[in-house]
């Protein structure tokens, strides 16, 4: 029985994908995953899916194509982080599934500030909704993914609206890849910034 392969990308540049990774991709007939990340495997002579909004469509494939084709799907960070691992495990057993990880976004921004994260909270906005005031009043430091809607401006925004003190973020963006950009400033610089609304944001006491 073949196995559908659920593989990290890693933060995004192919330098940052994990070598066993790219074993299983070149063992895979069928690669699933976002344009962003399929596109640099489309001379890789593979069946290319885009993953859209109708993840439904995708498990069907799965389930009817998975036993005489190598399935893997493309997963951006690592696996277990905010990834498709859970909505899958839904619909497949642990004996149909392989997953292998990846450096999340996170993990890469920290390595690049010389920090530690062990003592974060670590958790996301992106298309979620999470009470951020409350977590940056409990927490010394903050590591959170966000989106076009809780922009770095935004949350650094609400965060003066709600009378926090004391706070310095650190915005980055395009991580990994060529045009990455990665700002440090009072929450008053933040509030300011003209941003791309998807990155990883770290607020922590100045």
């Amino acid at each position: 029985m073949n196995k559908v392969y659920l593989l990290g990308m890693g933060p995004g540049h192919k330098d940052y994908i994990l070598p066993i990774v790219l074993k299983k991709i070149d063992e895979s007939d069928v690669l699933i995953g976002g344009k962003r990340l399929l596109k640099d495997f489309k001379n890789y002579k593979k069946e290319l899916i885009v993953i859209d909004s109708k993840l439904s469509k995708i498990v069907d494939y799965i389930k009817e194509n998975k036993r005489h084709k190598k399935i893997a799907l493309l997963l951006s960070g690592d696996t277990g982080f905010y990834s498709m691992l859970d909505y899958l495990k839904r619909h497949f057993k642990d004996e149909e599934i392989e997953v292998i990880p990846g450096i999340s976004s996170y993990q890469y921004l920290m390595a690049k500030l010389n920090k530690s994260w062990h003592n974060s909270f670590i958790g996301s906005v992106h298309g979620r909704e999470l009470n951020i005031i409350d977590i940056v009043k409990k927490y010394s430091r903050v590591i959170l993914l966000t989106d076009f809607r809780k922009s770095p401006s935004y949350i650094a925004s609400i965060l003066m609206k709600e009378g926090v003190r004391n706070k310095r973020m650190i915005v980055g963006e395009n991580l990994s890849y060529d045009n990455e950009r990665i700002i440090s400033g009072t929450l008053e610089d933040i509030s300011n910034l003209k941003e791309n609304g998807i990155s990883v944001v770290v607020i922590e006491d100045e």
